[in-house]
């Protein structure tokens, strides 16, 4: 006797799709808009140019969240870079460094002005992913319809 037995499955595209997997769906613009949302009170705050970086240069569903300002990998990494030159402009007391002069770590910690963003500091999505990292799985799980 034989028997004969025929398998079909969707595609993996179309598997995906149904979940709201698929590259920019449903799940990964959530993932997307949840970091940056979460990332916010961790992220260093003056006038708020980072923190709104982050919606304006984020492709949200692209899986990658991007911060572009110029000081962003300086303050992300929380590390002094020089060399600084101490300057007084405008009677204010500030720092320049020598033009055409590339800078380096110093080994000193910046420190962070916490008024409006009370949990600022380095490594912020580290820091962010250790506390709401459940939540966003489970928003993501929910909108894939996982029980």
């Amino acid at each position: 006797m034989k028997v004969v037995a025929k398998y079909e499955m969707d595609s993996a595209k179309k598997i995906l799709a149904k979940r709201n997997l698929e590259q920019g769906g449903a799940v990964q613009r959530y993932i997307d808009s949840e970091v940056i949302r979460q990332c916010e009170p961790y992220v260093p705050f003056d006038e708020g140019a980072l923190t709104r970086s982050a919606s304006l240069a984020t492709r949200i569903g692209s899986g990658l969240v991007v911060y572009a300002t110029p000081y962003a990998h300086y303050l992300y990494y929380g590390v002094v870079y020089g060399p600084n030159i101490p300057m007084t402009i405008g009677g204010e007391q500030t720092f320049r460094s020598p033009a055409g002069q590339a800078k380096h770590p110093t080994n000193r910690k910046l420190t962070y002005n916490k008024e409006k963003h009370p949990l600022a500091g380095s490594y912020w999505f580290e820091r962010m992913k250790a506390d709401h990292k459940k939540d966003i799985l489970n928003g993501a799980k929910r909108i894939a319809g996982v029980k």
